[in-house]
């Protein structure tokens, strides 16, 4: 009994020990110059600054302060991309470190997102610097899958009068949406296009997190019909991207709102590339550049255009051909590319598959039932512009 005794206090002891080592090192953490300790937070990973907030209330206070967060967005380490695999059927939300193994079971960890699993429909609108834009239907949500900050939005007065419980066929659908973020405000800005029955874009508005209004943009002038419904558009170079068919010219374009400048311009698609010949055709941001992805059916293969310099058409380059004879699939959609250059995409459906720069078959990894939603993010600690005063702009 005496010896179990001993053996109870020896380990208690230890405990103490350990507890008064760790809180000495905290403590000279703690107590070296602000600068210094302001330099070290700003190298480390989002994941390590999170765990970090439990030192000490003083490093609670700095890492959170937006002044730091717009900082390290900035000028901290490099920033660690990720890929979001949602399925609220299946009740499973993926986040997905996409340059590692698709099968490597430690690449990948479950997200919480309570809010998330009281919907049974969800799409992914847009992704810009760590926060994503989700639609539930009913609703909208901005969300930071990092800290888990999220806030819901409400349909604008004129798609909750106008489309929201209409049939099919109706005489307005919710066509073209989008997310990006305005440098110029640090702002983010949710955009929505609304057409007639005819597929022609005749209503647009966006709404801004800062200001927490919708704001109608004028339409009349723009001649464009949409050519897939419903769909997402690509933010780069502050500006959203949509494919859409220009009445004006009667081409396929690619339409260009700049959230700076809050005004539209058209890009061309490459001289050799005719969208005729395709059975569907998205965009995709990879390697930060803007790229057209096109099915075409009789080669059964996917077609991957790079456009190398903004704007010129010149500089459109078929970059991949990914043959689909490896997938029982008809699709690929390509979301991201990793940093040795292999893409990473998805059948539309449960499938995650990545092929290199060739389009040969890497592997590829099935899940539980879809479908699945899916985007890249960037891990940040940024905080909505509504819950805290203009940061400088990063």
């Amino acid at each position: 009994m005496h010896h179990s005794n001993s053996n109870y206090e020896e380990r208690r002891r230890s405990r103490r020990g350990v507890r008064r080592r760790a809180q000495n090192e905290n403590e000279k953490m703690v107590d070296l110059p602000q600068e210094l300790i302001h330099e070290i937070l700003l190298r480390l990973p989002v994941k390590s600054l999170i765990r970090f907030k439990t030192v000490c209330k003083s490093w609670l206070s700095h890492i959170s302060d937006p002044h730091f967060t717009a900082s390290h967005f900035k000028l901290g380490a490099a920033p660690t991309e990720r890929l979001l695999f949602l399925s609220p059927i299946a009740r499973e939300f993926l986040s997905i470190d996409f340059n590692e193994s698709l099968n490597d079971d430690s690449a990948s960890a479950a997200l919480n997102c309570d809010f998330v699993e009281h919907f049974d429909y969800l799409e992914i609108i847009g992704s810009c610097r760590g926060f994503l834009l989700l639609d539930f239907r009913y609703t909208l949500c901005v969300w930071n899958p990092s800290t888990g900050v999220h806030q819901f939005v409400k349909w604008s007065p004129f798609v909750s009068s106008n489309i929201m419980g209409l049939d099919v066929g109706d005489e307005f659908s919710l066509s073209i949406r989008g997310f990006g973020y305005d440098p110029s405000t640090d702002d983010y800005l949710a955009v929505l296009a609304s057409c007639n029955d005819e597929l022609v874009i005749i209503h647009m508005e966006y709404f801004s997190l800062r200001a927490n209004t919708w704001k109608e943009i004028e339409a009349s002038h723009l001649s464009f019909a949409e050519i897939a419904y419903n769909e997402v558009g690509s933010f780069l170079n502050t500006a959203i991207h949509w494919l859409a068919f220009s009445l004006e010219v009667s081409m396929d374009v690619i339409v260009a709102f700049d959230l700076t400048e809050r005004s539209f311009s058209e890009i061309l698609l490459p001289i050799d590339f005719d969208l005729d010949n395709f059975q569907l055709c998205v965009l995709a941001v990879l390697g930060e550049l803007l790229n057209l992805c096109a099915v075409e059916e009789i080669r059964h293969s996917v077609e991957i255009w790079a456009m190398g310099e903004y704007k010129v058409r010149s500089s459109w380059t078929k970059t991949t051909v990914v043959s689909l004879d490896y997938f029982s699939s008809l699709s690929l959609f390509p979301i991201c590319s990793t940093e040795d250059g292999d893409i990473v995409g998805t059948d539309g459906c449960n499938v995650l598959i990545k092929c290199n720069d060739e389009g040969q078959l890497q592997e590829y990894q099935i899940y539980s039932n879809g479908p699945y939603r899916s985007a890249v993010y960037t891990e940040s600690l940024l905080s909505l512009p509504c819950d805290r005063e203009p940061a400088e702009n990063v």
